[in-house]
């Protein structure tokens, strides 16, 4: 770990902000992923207010610089979009190694930040699960909403299907979480509706619960 005169944190934290700054898509004069990673933070000093420095670090670098890997780069249909999810990953944590580098983090340290970003340990690690959790939150607390817009195309049964599978990658911890979000009245619904559909696959995950 790096020496305790270093402001590693603070300054790691600053810099991946500082990258997401340069986002050309902007909300409300805000740079997108700027907004993102923001969100992402609060999530997870809501959910989980003892998170390691590594877990902050992760979060905050969730979608560091993801405007460089467009979508469009990519094949429409699950396979596209799974490799190019692959793809972000990848990017998002060699970034954040080199910022953590640069501010004194050892290779342990990057090493493990960077499979949190990957998900290489989800249901496995604590802090890989309440990063997964934290991130379905803020989709269905900030995003859920423009996801039902773009996609107006796909019936409720779809949207349902959709949830489910990210109902299950989630724990009971972030379960409550997002049934505790004041989501509008379709959206509440749909969840409410996953949740109902996933229930004894819900029930067997929370029986091995890393919570």
């Amino acid at each position: 770990m790096p020496s305790k005169d270093m402001p590693s944190l603070v300054a790691t934290l600053a810099e991946i902000d500082a990258a997401n700054a340069e986002d050309p898509r902007k909300v409300d004069g805000e740079a997108f992923e700027t907004l993102y990673a923001e969100r992402m933070s609060a999530r997870l000093a809501a959910i989980y207010p003892e998170a390691s420095d590594l877990l902050k670090i992760a979060a905050r670098a969730q979608h560091l610089r993801r405007w460089e890997i467009p979508r469009a780069d990519y094949p429409e249909g699950r396979k596209g979009y799974n490799d190019w999810r692959r793809a972000c990953r990848a990017h998002h944590a060699r970034l954040a190694g080199d910022i953590m580098r640069a501010h004194g983090y050892d290779e342990a340290a990057i090493a493990h930040v960077g499979a949190l970003i990957r998900k290489e340990q989800l249901k496995k690690d604590k802090e890989s699960q309440a990063l997964e959790n934290v991130a379905a939150v803020v989709f269905l607390e900030h995003y859920f909403e423009d996801f039902l817009a773009k996609y107006d195309g796909y019936d409720d049964e779809k949207i349902v299907d959709i949830l489910g599978k990210t109902l299950c990658k989630m724990s009971p911890k972030g379960h409550a979480a997002a049934l505790a979000l004041p989501l509008p009245d379709r959206a509440r619904a749909l969840v409410s509706a996953a949740v109902a559909r996933e229930a004894a696959a819900l029930e067997r995950l929370a029986a091995v619960s890393l919570d």
